[in-house]
């Protein structure tokens, strides 16, 4: 029997469950489910309330949710044009390499396009091969002279109070 055909969809309010069980599967997939604070309370209201901070695409193989893209757009000042900005992808382990990851990254790629993007950017973790080698094999260019700056929990908290000067 055919496998179903992948279909592609914004996420609405209604998916948040969703979105969050898919979260978790990757969260366990990068080894960092001890970092995992995502709640549906949080995701319903970061995308989906009065102020939007991302975009989620939902893929599915007939009505089973197997990957989702969730993104929100930056800026570049050297471009002077907005960049899509891709925070997570994930399909689930059974349906990678059946197509799923490529079309949630087509689907973005038209998105970046149609709203004049001038780049589509995310990270992989160095360790994850597999995922190098598939954004490579796309043509996207795995930069490794920029280093990701991070500030969370008390070191953010504690520049937060400290003087502007």
């Amino acid at each position: 029997m055919a496998r179903p055909r992948l279909r592609i969809r914004r996420a609405t309010r209604r998916d948040v469950t969703t979105i969050v069980g898919l979260i978790r599967g990757l969260a366990e997939y990068e080894r960092l489910s001890h970092e995992l604070e995502a709640t549906a309370d949080r995701i319903r209201g970061h995308g989906f309330g009065r102020r939007r901070y991302f975009e989620t695409l939902l893929c599915y193989r007939g009505r089973r949710a197997i990957g989702f893209a969730l993104y929100f757009f930056a800026y570049s000042t050297f471009l002077a044009r907005p960049t899509l900005y891709l925070e997570d992808l994930f399909v689930l382990p059974d349906e990678r390499g059946q197509g799923a990851g490529k079309a949630l990254l087509v689907r973005l790629a038209r998105i970046a396009v149609r709203t004049r993007c001038g780049r589509m950017e995310w990270t992989v973790l160095d360790w994850n091969a597999p995922a190098s080698r598939f954004y490579e094999g796309l043509g996207a260019q795995l930069r490794r002279d920029w280093i990701l700056t991070r500030l969370t929990g008390a070191a953010l908290r504690r520049l937060a109070r400290s003087p502007a000067r």
